[in-house]
Formats: structure tokens, C-alpha cells, sequence
């Protein structure tokens, strides 16, 4: 499977080409010395020929079976990055704002429970806010009377799970408080705006102090807002002198 006798030299070509070009050369020799030259002259021609369409079809192989190139990888590459750019300050944002939707939830949840909490046991029940700390607060119960509140009512270590522990020791009304709830804390970096203290009365009603008076003010009908805070953005609770606790969006 070489090259013809007496051909210039060329790629080597499969074993078909080769009979195909022996079947044409044939007819065309043992007449004379010109027609053993035309034969030649035919031979080499369609030798060269197929060498250059299987030359051709071996690079078109090798071309369908090529990767991606330096240049295209750093061309997608490059826009990757833009678009990651791009994203990075919106998938922030989307983050923030489920932590501050998630505060305003818990803060909900929190002030319904001291709601129901009130009623059911028939106790005045607080919710007191960044308290023992920035960012934390907690349901506790009136030690004394609306009226006459106890001294530890406005302790500045009421909120203090190592001295009013949850759950309570007892249920012993001669030993209160037997209803104070868990610490709760918000969302990192997420804080309070405005969150006066909330009482709320075993009839249902909210009160919140004003101007140093005992018994506290009723919550007007209007309400009063707890807000949360992260960066610009504010969302609020409201709950108004009825008892009624409302999400604002």
C-alpha cells in the first residue's frame, strides 16, 4: 500500500484507493511506451487526488473531535463573572429581607402567645424588649398587681434566666412567676426600632405606660407599632388596646 512506481511522493492512502487505482491503471498499459507514460500520468494523478480528500477527511476528524479553545474558555469564563457580579447584590438584598420577614414573624408569634397566655392563666403578662439585651425579649409575668406592681417588676435583671428561670420551679401562686417564657433573640444584625413594653390583662385588653402611671394606659385604638430594623428597612407589629396583633407588609 505505497506510492505508485515512478510517482512523486505522497501521504499514504487506504488499501480501496489503491485497488481502484490498480483496476484504472491496467487497461492503459502493455500497449506502448506512451500509453504506459498516460497511465502513469493518470495513476499519479488520481493518487495524489485521494491522498488530498483523505488528507482533507483526517483533518475534518480531527477538527469535529477538537475541545474548546483557550480563548473560548476565558470568553465564558469572563462572562460568568459578569453575571455573578450582578446577581451578588440582589441575592444579598433576598437574604436580608427573609431575616427581617423572619423578626417580624417571631415578634408576632411572641406577642399573640403573651396574649393567650394572659387569658388562660389569668395573670398580667409583659413582653419586655431588648431585654436582658440588645436584640433579645421576653415574656414575663407581673409579679405584683397592675396597680401595685412588685419590685422586681422593674428590676433591671427581670429578663435574667439565671434568676427567673424557664420553666418555673413550681406552679405555687405564693411563688411568683410561674409563667414567664424563654429568651427569644432576633435575626443577626437585625434590631429593634420602636418596642415599648407590653402589658397584656387576663380580659384581653393591652396597656403600655405612658408617664409613670399604675395601672398602665390602654393601647389606643390606633395601636402601638413594635418595629424591627436591618439597614434601611422597617417592618412593624402593630397591636392596638383590644388585643388585636396585626403584621403591616
Amino acid at each position: 500500500m505505497g506510492t505508485h512506481q515512478g510517482c512523486p511522493t505522497y501521504e499514504r492512502r487506504s488499501h480501496r484507493n489503491y485497488q481502484r487505482l490498480s483496476a484504472l491503471r491496467r487497461p492503459l498499459t502493455g500497449r506502448n511506451g506512451r500509453g504506459r507514460a498516460v497511465a502513469q500520468t493518470v495513476a499519479c494523478g488520481l493518487s495524489a487526488s485521494a491522498a488530498s480528500r483523505e488528507m482533507h477527511m483526517h483533518t475534518q476528524r480531527l477538527q469535529s473531535r477538537a475541545g474548546f479553545s483557550l480563548i473560548d474558555m476565558m470568553v465564558a469564563i469572563s462572562i460568568m463573572a459578569i453575571l455573578a457580579a450582578a446577581a451578588v447584590p440582589q441575592l444579598v438584598n433576598v437574604a436580608d429581607s427573609m431575616k427581617l420577614g423572619q423578626a417580624q414573624r417571631d415578634v408576632n408569634i411572641e406577642l399573640n402567645q403573651a396574649r393567650l397566655r394572659a387569658v388562660s392563666a389569668n395573670r398580667p403578662i409583659l413582653v419586655r424588649f431588648n431585654c436582658p439585651a440588645v436584640g433579645q425579649y421576653r415574656i414575663t409575668e407581673l409579679i405584683g398587681s397592675p396597680s401595685v406592681p412588685d419590685a422586681d417588676d422593674t428590676a433591671n435583671d427581670r429578663c435574667s434566666e439565671t434568676k427567673w428561670r424557664y420553666p418555673a420551679n413550681d406552679n405555687d401562686p405564693a411563688t411568683r412567676p410561674n409563667h414567664d417564657g424563654p429568651i427569644r433573640y432576633l435575626p443577626n444584625t437585625v434590631t429593634f426600632g420602636t418596642a415599648p413594653t407590653l402589658e397584656f390583662w387576663p380580659n384581653g385588653t393591652v396597656h403600655k405606660q405612658v408617664a409613670g402611671e399604675n395601672p398602665w394606659s390602654v393601647v389606643d385604638v390606633g395601636g402601638t407599632a413594635v418595629t424591627v430594623v436591618k439597614g434601611t428597612t422597617v417592618k412593624s407589629v402593630t397591636v392596638n388596646g383590644l388585643g388585636k396583633i396585626q403584621l403591616v407588609q
